[in-house]
């Protein structure tokens, strides 16, 4: 499974990296545009990204406006709904706008608020259908 994780704070990255090391490979950038970029690499270079862990409110182009970018690249090289990029959107923010926005006009998977409780995050990707690698596997890695 290979991830990328989208966020501004230093700190955030790190916990999320963490979190995320038992599922699979993670790579991180700091804002939406870079996050585009990441994304259009690994789509051409044909190791596209599994999950997404997207924050909202970030400098310059925001996770709003990158999901946007993502939903759009995605429709313009036919891909189907069912091998759509998985997209958690992040945010301090729990109000129903910024939900709204990503869940319903955005197309986001699912939307955790931040500080990310690790039992939440767990129960959206096995909702997602992701499993964490086995022990034997990262042990090999």
């Amino acid at each position: 499974m290979r991830v990328l994780i989208v966020e501004d704070q230093f700190y955030s990255r790190m916990v999320l990296k963490r979190l995320m090391k038992s599922y699979g490979e993670c790579e991180e950038v700091t804002d939406g545009k870079a996050a585009m970029d990441a994304f259009r690499r690994a789509w051409t270079s044909q190791q596209p990204y599994d999950l997404i862990l997207l924050d909202i409110m970030m400098p310059g182009v925001d996770g709003q406006q990158a999901l946007r970018q993502i939903r759009d690249f995605e429709m313009s090289q036919g891909v189907e709904r069912s091998q759509l990029v998985r997209i958690i959107m992040l945010t301090a923010l729990g109000d129903e706008q910024n939900v709204k926005k990503a869940m319903y006009d955005g197309g986001a998977d699912a939307y955790l608020v931040k500080p990310v409780h690790v039992q939440r995050l767990n129960y959206i990707l096995t909702e997602l259908g992701f499993d964490p690698i086995e022990q034997a596997e990262i042990k090999q890695s």
